[in-house]
């Protein structure tokens, strides 16, 4: 049958599209992660705000308190952002269904934009803030935290997400791991063009082009989103939710493609419609549930999953790296910012291991290797930098510092196989259907306001207790891995159903591991239909009750729908 075509593409090519726009979401993240470090010592930057300036030259001769002062509000207007997508990251659930996922992306990148001007023209401390403040919260409305269900057949959790969910819903994927890790190595690619930006633009300080420019450069990427995104196709569920089914199934069939059956299509938008009904029922009153569902055992994983990662202690390097390289290593700040953006073009080859192992190896053992490997490292990072500023100047030290320089690669290796994308990836396989996006908003305010604390005391940490502040990482991390072996249990090749059927055997927080890993497949490795026929005729039975209800005249309203759902995924039995 002959589709629409939306930027003369359908089909594979268009789904590609919509990759290739959330790809960019995906680097614009990574990029304002990483831009800001590297710009805090230079001259022309520090002439403006001399308040967040901690280089020992400025500082010396201060008395301790006003060094921490100092260190706080560098702490501070780094973390901003990180506030900025707390801020925005319950909200937007309701905001993110009301508008569509297009109007949504547009209005988020939009807003970025506003904060990036505002960060490029400031001329004091607190528009600096307000800006970073603004883009956080603007990058949050882009990447809200609505639910992300890529789960099997359908494409699942990639980011914590509008710009995730849009893609979920529209590009099919099997291989669920695979597509989360690939958007985890996009946020790596921003931070790796961030740090080679503010490398090369040192150069030119102090001109004031050395920093106003990397801080600019983040409205090229959101440009991009803006002049693209509203050709491309809205989402068939949220269409669906909104009742606009016809619509639905006109977008659905361009998707699939010119060559695809009508009949197909047909039983396509009657399972995915069957799965908007579900998730409609769902609310943050349920996440506090412990029936056999066991939602708040369920939320709960979600939440530390997402904890985990930024408690690890990944952003005390991805932020600080160029400013930790010249004060903790002692190197100039030429060689610091090379070394910087080496570091992160390492991290973004590092982070594509996943991609192919996350589905051979399984998400417990990526999670605990990245753990062991991370702890180990803190450790050596700690036990260098002590020896370092204990002997500055002579080859003991120099040496130290070789050491200590190798393992912030090191580090970022280990992060990047085991936790970079799995905590977009996990919390989503993890929940049910029914409380998917209260479930996730939670989890990801987690990240967020963890990420925030992470960034806001390393200035100060280091001020205060120096090397320890690298103790006290490796202390988190070697608690990570008893808490992921003895309770997150094995979500690889499993469906949600297959997720609900254990958890529903689930007796207590200890046994779950066991009967995850003691339960049939439903799924082969290849994505091959391993149920039996029951099993098929139970779902059927279940999805026809719920369309059968709807018939009889008790479907939700509209208005429920907006107020009760902020997803509209499909599960994982769904192609697309």
């Amino acid at each position: 049958m002959q589709t629409k075509r939306f930027l003369g593409l359908n089909g594979t090519k268009l789904q590609i599209a919509i990759g290739f726009l959330a790809g960019m979401d995906f680097l614009l993240f990574g990029y304002d992660q990483g831009v800001t470090g590297g710009l805090l010592t230079l001259d022309s930057f520090v002439k403006y705000f001399p308040e967040i300036n901690t280089l020992e030259s400025y500082t010396e001769g201060w008395s301790s308190a006003a060094k921490s002062n100092q260190s706080t509000r560098q702490g501070i207007t780094v973390a901003a952002y990180n506030l900025g997508c707390f801020a925005g990251s319950i909200p937007t659930i309701w905001i993110g269904n009301i508008l569509g996922r297009r109007k949504a992306i547009f209005v988020g990148s939009f807003i970025m934009c506003i904060g990036a001007i505002l960060q490029c023209t400031s001329y004091g401390l607190a528009q600096l803030v307000v800006g970073r403040l603004v883009t956080g919260f603007g990058k949050h409305y882009c990447l809200a935290p609505n639910s992300h269900s890529l789960t099997r057949n359908t494409g699942n959790g990639i980011n914590t997400s509008t710009v995730p969910t849009w893609q979920s819903e529209c590009c099919k994927s099997h291989r669920r791991g695979q597509m989360v890790m690939m958007e985890g190595a996009m946020i790596t690619c921003g931070i790796t063009i961030s740090y080679w930006i503010d490398f090369g633009l040192m150069f030119a300080d102090p001109n004031e082009v050395a920093w106003r420019f990397p801080l600019a450069f983040q409205i090229f990427f959101a440009a991009i989103i803006l002049g693209f995104v509203m050709f491309l196709p809205e989402s068939p569920r949220w269409l669906i939710l909104k009742g606009r089914e016809e619509e639905a199934k006109e977008v659905l069939a361009c998707l699939m493609g010119d060559e695809t059956d009508e009949l197909f299509i047909e039983t396509e938008f009657t399972a995915i419609k069957a799965t908007v009904l579900e998730m409609a029922t769902g609310s943050f009153r349920d996440m506090f549930t412990m029936t056999e569902d066991r939602h708040l055992h369920r939320t709960m994983l979600a939440y530390v999953n997402q904890m985990f990662q930024q408690i690890s202690g990944i952003n005390l390097i991805t932020y600080y790296i160029p400013t930790l390289l010249e004060q903790q290593v002692g190197l100039d700040a030429t060689t610091s910012r090379l070394i910087a953006a080496c570091n992160g073009t390492e991290y973004f080859i590092a982070s594509w291991i996943a991609v192919f192992t996350v589905e051979k190896f399984g998400r417990r053992t990526l999670m605990l290797f990245g753990a062991v490997g991370m702890s180990i490292s803190m450790v050596v990072l700690a036990i260098s930098d002590n020896i370092s500023a204990s002997n500055k100047g002579n080859s003991t030290g120099v040496k130290a510092g070789i050491a200590q320089t190798v393992f912030l690669f090191v580090f970022n290796t280990f992060f990047a196989i085991g936790w970079l994308g799995m905590t977009w990836l996990y919390p989503a396989e993890i929940v049910p259907l029914k409380i998917r996006a209260p479930a996730n908003a939670l989890s990801t305010s987690s990240n967020w306001i963890w990420n925030f604390m992470v960034v806001m005391i390393t200035p100060v940490a280091f001020e205060s207790i120096g090397y320890k502040t690298y103790v006290i990482f490796a202390v988190i991390n070697a608690a990570i891995v008893p808490v992921v072996y003895f309770f997150f249990p094995e979500t690889t090749a499993r469906s949600l159903e297959e997720m609900d059927r254990i958890f529903r055997k689930t007796t207590s927080v200890f046994n779950v591991v066991s009967l995850a890993r003691s339960e049939p497949h439903m799924y082969g490795s290849n994505g091959e239909l391993l149920r039996t026929l029951d099993d098929v005729e139970d779902d059927a039975v279940r999805r026809a009750s719920l369309l059968n209800k709807q018939n009889k005249g008790q479907r939700l309203t509209h208005t429920e729908h907006a107020e009760k759902d902020s997803d509209g995924n499909t599960s994982e039995e769904r192609q697309y």
